[in-house]
């Protein structure tokens, strides 16, 4: 129904337009009673073999939803309803930030791909950590946090901010992703240079190990590092004993499209993420996987929008997967599908 009916409609409405009309309807839908649970009962796909034990924590499934798709904590209970094992809030920064001007979300059809410049745009920790006490838990959901740094904040003090996020979110998440590699927030990526990271991450680790119980703590990466970066991320993750790695995050790359050139150049500036990064990050997770010989665990993120692109995540050397842009294109039921297709084999 999803493709056939409701994708056409929403394509009619600019990107970021179209998933306000999307989760107004949801949630509205939602507050008549009786739909909640067969949403539920629609795409939830629940099977013993699908449990993952990771980091300490029981995974109902392996898919999740990515960060970036509910940075606000306003949708987390209601995309619960259809089916992810869990659910990464963020990026959120210490202060809200409107993010870049509008238009900042482009779709790409033909090469099934979007292209955002968002800029973190988000109300500020505060008002996601006053969302999550609000709203509590969902049964059986994990809910990782995704922190950053505002746009305004230059790089020498970028630690304050993680630092803030980091210590304002921990009594309400179950686990802590950095954010070092969104293209959209000038100079963000220059931390993902190895002594700056080394350096946020060391001290992130020891807030964190000083806590009566430290959550996992997970560095997200972009898909655009040489093999000698990699590397020097794996050093880093050992050195500092992170938990694990996401890989990975929207490319500036633009090689290999269908869409026209013109039309992309006009698009201009943004990461990409969809289809067009899938075959990327599958090569950044067998590597990582392959190198550290399974040392970290791995959430493999780009390009899932079928079954088949969630196994071969997995098959690279992937724990758990997260999805976005291919719920765009494919829809809710793609959860299921996913979960379907693990469980059978």
């Amino acid at each position: 129904m999803y493709k056939s009916l409701l994708k056409p409609i929403f394509f009619r409405f600019s990107p970021e337009r179209a998933h306000h009309i999307t989760l107004s309807l949801f949630n509205f839908g939602l507050s008549v009673p009786g739909v909640g649970a067969l949403l539920r009962r629609l795409y939830r796909y629940k099977h013993p073999a699908l449990r993952r034990e990771l980091f300490g924590l029981t995974f109902e499934n392996p898919v999740g939803l990515a960060a970036g798709f509910d940075k606000d904590g306003k949708h987390y209970k209601t995309m619960a309803n259809l089916g992810f094992g869990f659910i990464e809030v963020g990026t959120v920064t210490p202060k809200g930030q409107d993010g870049n001007p509008q238009p900042r979300l482009f779709r790409l059809p033909a090469d099934e791909g979007l292209i955002n410049r968002m800029g973190f745009n988000n109300d500020g920790v505060e008002a996601l950590v006053n969302r999550l006490k609000r709203y509590g838990k969902p049964k059986g959901v994990i809910i990782g946090g995704n922190i950053g740094k505002n746009k305004v904040t230059p790089n020498e003090q970028a630690a304050d901010d993680y630092v803030k996020c980091f210590e304002a979110l921990f009594p309400y998440v179950d686990y802590f992703v950095v954010n070092v590699s969104s293209p959209n927030t000038p100079n963000l990526r220059d931390l993902q240079e190895k002594e700056p990271l080394s350096k946020l991450l060391q001290l992130l680790q020891d807030l964190n190990q000083a806590k009566p119980a430290p959550k996992p703590l997970l560095l997200k990466i972009a898909p655009d590092l040489t093999d000698g970066q990699l590397d020097d991320i794996l050093d880093i993750a050992r050195e500092t004993q992170l938990d694990g790695l996401i890989a990975t995050n929207t490319t500036i790359s633009r090689e290999g499209l269908a869409t026209p050139a013109s039309k992309v150049e006009a698009i201009g500036a943004g990461g990409l993420s969809g289809q067009p990064v899938k075959a990327r990050a599958t090569e950044v997770i067998r590597y990582l996987a392959q190198r550290s010989n399974g040392a970290f665990k791995i959430i493999g993120v780009g390009g899932i929008s079928s079954p088949e692109d969630a196994i071969e995540k997995l098959d690279a050397g992937a724990d758990l997967i997260q999805i976005y842009s291919g719920l765009v294109y494919e829809g809710p039921g793609l959860v299921r599908r996913i979960n379907q297709a693990l469980a059978a084999r």
